[in-house]
């Protein structure tokens, strides 16, 4: 149950604020140049940036969830990875297909939403793009594409009450990979990206170019400290989702203040 977006999102969100309540805790204050998260986790980095508080951000992230579980309901989606793809070459698969992109994960690691059918012919005339491997996901739905523009509405509408604030950090967005400052632009990109692209190259190395050298990662698993080494490799990413992970964290940042 817990991988369907109405419940993966908050089981994501929670775990991540969790790792950075303890990991205050145990090294006390430290510095943040600024943050970035992945789809999901962009909300995550704004409760982080304090845009707005816990509660208010865990509401956001289950109807945002609810939302997208109704749009895959409401559609026949699917997304599919594309190994060892050039952003150009991907979009002229996806241009040619009738499909989106979803994310730019990495170099030569991108993603294709849309239609289960139009995703089905991409994957398999791929190759013909210079594309390695194209790969249909595990997944409910065609996430980040114009099958979730219900999605888009809903969580447009609700952002629109919501209580949000500037950040006391720099965070990137999704779908321009820039910071975002004003209530109004945080408003907007957190709708956008719903539908948008998730341009996760561009948010880490708007982060390394602001001299950010050391990374945490807030969350189940290691999958961003991965992409990240393939961004810039050599790049310090340090994976927090146990006791035993925060405490070598926390060690860690303690030493670097």
């Amino acid at each position: 149950e817990l991988t369907g977006p109405s419940d993966c999102q908050p089981a994501l969100y929670i775990p991540g604020m969790a790792g950075l309540a303890v990991m205050r805790e145990l090294a006390g204050v430290f510095p943040i140049e600024g943050a970035a998260g992945l789809s999901l986790g962009e909300m995550t980095a704004h409760a982080a940036a304090g845009t707005f508080d816990f509660a208010t951000g865990l509401r956001l992230v289950q109807k945002r969830g609810e939302f997208m579980d109704e749009a895959c309901a409401a559609t026949v989606g699917a997304m599919a990875a594309l190994i060892g793809a050039e952003e150009t070459s991907a979009r002229a698969l996806a241009a040619a297909e009738d499909v989106d992109i979803a994310n730019i994960n990495a170099p030569g690691q991108i993603v294709i939403s849309g239609e289960l059918a139009k995703i089905e012919a991409a994957v398999g005339v791929a190759k013909e793009y210079g594309i390695r491997r194209a790969t249909l996901l595990n997944v409910a739905g065609a996430y980040h594409s114009r099958l979730m523009e219900s999605a888009y509405q809903k969580l447009g509408a609700m952002l629109a009450h919501a209580q949000i604030s500037p950040p006391h950090f720099a965070v990137m967005s999704n779908v321009t990979g820039n910071e975002v400052k004003t209530p109004d632009e945080i408003r907007a990109a957190l709708q956008d990206q719903v539908t948008g692209t998730v341009r996760w190259v561009d948010c880490v190395e708007r982060l390394l170019d602001r001299g950010c050298d050391l990374f945490v990662e807030l969350g189940p698993g290691n999958v961003l400290a991965g992409l990240v080494q393939r961004i810039r490799k050599g790049t310090e990413v340090l994976s927090v989702s146990d006791t035993v992970s925060v405490r070598a964290a926390a060690e860690r940042l303690r030493a670097a203040v």
